[in-house]
Parts: structure tokens; sequence; C-alpha cells
């Protein structure tokens, strides 16, 4: 045999054994390893988990099984990730694997980083980490002062991240694996719809004032679209559709960090659609496309020019743009009349949109498809607000139809159904 190598070992049915595993004098497979220099050692009378168990012996896992238990890679006897890293390293791994994310997205992936540099938690080694290490360490974000949504966030990165150790066989248990709400107190604001009522006399303020009424076409389209308001930035010219009265939503306006102005895809798949308009929609952007002054020189963003609304400096606008003249219109509201308005945003507007469409019986796969949801769920339980008025107005409207159809028979000459025309045979 050459010199440097070693012979190959094999069991009694000529299989290789790897490196660590022998077979005892008694029958017995044994694998050896170290932990920080000292050797230690698992037993078990099967090889494999297919293996058959010997006569009158206990039953117990096969060594392979028990390699695999105790952190190492059954081909290179090695631990592939390593249970010794660090929560740290280990979320810097799992953000190397997240490539071709959106600018926004990388920007809450580097938030979360940043955040968790100042924790103690993040030096921890992850083999260390049990489910109630995890609900203790975002308790203890909360006492801090971070909020829901924060704590929400830093969550949505530490839970992937360990069940991409899991599904790498590094770790047997996600320590993240529980609801949120079980541990953490909701403390964000929800954002309500507000009433028809409340939209009404919103819209009448910003008609009749002298200094908001420039943005009347625009609130109302907000109010009657349910677009996304990165969506609305985003329009260009050829995306309204005046003749066939039909927008076309394949992208939204985006700002980075930087103050770089990007073209994304819509939020999701659905999110790419074509809104048809109602009348009153379309004069709004027949009124706005009329007002727009043209530029010396269209600004190009990602191939896409001929945007609706630009700034001083010939730029699109932005959500920033209008989320700030929402807060200076319902400020004013409030300054003038007894009854306040509340908080309106943009995704306010949204919300109260597909409350309104959901209230007049709209059916729920359309209001899907119009908002833009890749899960209907959304549609049926984010933004839709029902409550016991609704559901009263709802019976009534039931009662109301079918009294009308008994009266409808009545006057017919026809007898109402009941049990005793039917006849048994």
């Amino acid at each position: 045999m050459p010199a440097g190598r070693t012979k190959t070992r094999r069991d009694s049915k000529h299989r290789v054994l790897r490196r660590g595993e022998s077979i005892r004098a008694d029958g017995k497979y044994q694998f050896k390893y170290h932990i920080n220099g000292k050797p230690h050692f698992v037993y078990s009378w099967r090889l494999e988990p297919t293996d058959k168990l010997p006569m009158g012996k206990k039953p117990c896992l096969s060594l392979r099984e028990l390699e695999k238990q105790i952190g190492y890679d059954l081909d290179t006897l090695s631990d592939p990730m390593g249970k010794n890293i660090t929560v740290g390293e280990l979320v810097e791994r799992y953000l190397c694997t997240k490539t071709g994310v959106k600018p926004n997205t990388l920007a809450n992936y580097n938030f979360v980083q940043n955040l968790l540099k100042k924790e103690t938690f993040s030096e921890k080694k992850i083999s260390q980490i049990k489910t109630s290490d995890a609900k203790l360490f975002l308790i203890k974000l909360q006492q801090d002062g971070k909020g829901y949504s924060t704590i929400k966030t830093v969550r949505g990165v530490l839970r992937p991240a360990f069940q991409m150790a899991v599904d790498d066989d590094v770790l047997h248990k996600n320590p993240f694996g529980f609801e949120l709400a079980t541990v953490v107190v909701n403390d964000s604001v929800t954002r309500e719809a507000i009433t028809k009522d409340q939209m009404r006399k919103f819209l009448k303020f910003v008609h009749d004032d002298n200094v908001y009424c420039k943005y009347y076409e625009v609130v109302y389209i907000l109010f009657h679209t349910g677009l996304r308001i990165s969506e609305f930035c985003g329009l260009t010219l050829r995306d309204v559709d005046l003749g066939n009265k039909i927008l076309n939503i394949d992208h939204q306006l985006q700002r980075t960090a930087n103050m770089k102005l990007v073209i994304e895809s819509t939020k999701t798949n659905a999110g790419t659609r074509k809104l048809p308009m109602t009348e009153d929609v379309a004069e709004c952007f027949r009124g706005i496309i009329e007002d727009r002054e043209v530029p010396r020189n269209e600004k190009i963003i990602d191939g896409y020019t001929g945007f609706l609304f630009l700034d001083k400096n010939g730029n699109p606008e932005v959500a920033m743009h209008w989320e700030h003249r929402f807060n200076h219109m319902v400020k004013r509201y409030n300054e003038i009349y007894w009854v306040q308005m509340p908080n309106i945003t943009p995704h306010v507007c949204r919300h109260t949109y597909c409350s309104n469409m959901a209230k007049s019986g709209m059916n729920p796969k359309t209001l899907q498809y119009l908002m833009g949801h890749s899960d209907i769920g959304v549609t049926l339980n984010t933004y839709t607000h029902l409550g016991l008025e609704d559901a009263a107005d709802e019976l009534k409207r039931m009662e109301d139809l079918e009294i009308a159809r008994k009266e409808l028979e009545k006057a017919k000459g026809e007898k109402p159904v009941s049990q005793k025309m039917f006849r048994a045979i």
C-alpha cells in the first residue's frame, strides 16, 4: 500500500465506514468526535436507519442519525455552517442569499443589521438560542422603546435566517417559529378607513379651499381608485388611456435612501393590472393632463418619462410630497372645524376605497383584482373595516328584499312556497 494512504474500513456488510466510525468487538457501532480537544462517543447497534435491530436489543437511533443529531454533516464529517457561529454571522450569511431585492427591502435589511450590532444577543452562538431566548429578546426590544413595526421587521429577518440553519441541518428547531402577537404587545396605530361622510366633507373642503383646491383631483382619484401612492406617482402620460378609460399599472416610482429615483415593479405580481376608470375619475385625469406644464427637458427615470407631477427641479414627485400635503390639509381642516378629522394619508384613501367597495357588495375577487392584492385574505381582513352598523344595514337590506319579494308574489296572485305543498312519495 502506498505511503500516506489509510486502509478503507468496512463493516460486515462491506459498507465503508467514515472517519470516526468503527465497530466494537461486541458488534456495536461507535462514532468518536471531539469538542474542545476532548473525545466524545456515541453508540448504536445500527449503522443506517434501515438496518434491522439485533434480537434482544433495545430500540435506538442508528449511528448515522446520532451523527446528524450532534451537528455533523454525514458526507464531510464537518459542521457545514457551524453551530458555533453567532446570531450576527448567521444573519449576515442569510442576507447574502437575498440578491436582487428592491431598494426599500435592502434598506430594511441594513437597518436590522445595524440594530443587531448594538445588541449582545447577536454575539450569542446560534446553538445556544432557545425559543425562550428568542421571545425574551423581542420583549427586551419593546421594553427598550422599539415599536411593534420595528420588532416585526427584526423578527422578519431572524426567523428566516434561523430557518435556513434548520434547512441546512445545523439546527433541529427554529427558535423564532412562534406567533409574534403572542409575545409582544401590538401598540401600533392601525390605519383605519374613514367613513363616507368624512370622505365627502374632506373632499368638499379641499375643493373649496383657496390653497389646496389644486390638489382636489389627486385626492379624488386616490379615494376612488385605491391606487398605492407609489403607483400613482409612477403614472406617465402613456399609462392614462382616457379614450378607453383605463389605467395601466405595471410599475411604481420610489426614492431610495440616497435620494435616487428608481422605477420598480409593482409590489406583487397581482399589482400589475389594468384599472377601469369611472367618468369622474377620467375627468380628474383629463384636468391634470391639461394643467400639466411641459418641461423643457422631460426627465427619464429607468426608461420612463412623462410623469404627471414634477417638482421645481423637474423631477417626478414621490410619495413623500403627497404625504406632506395630506398632513397639511388635515391640519388646516382641523383648525377650521370643531368636529375633528382623523389622520388621512394616501394609504388611508386606499383603505377607504376598499372598504367602500366591500360595503357596496362588490365581489371579493373583483375587489382583490382592483386592489392588486396577491392574497384575498389581505383584501378581506386588512383593508375591509366592517362593524356592527354595517352588519345591521346588511340584515336590514336582506329583510327589505324579502318583504319586496313577498309583495311581488302577492301581487301576482302566487301562493308563497311552504312545506305543506310537497307530497311525500
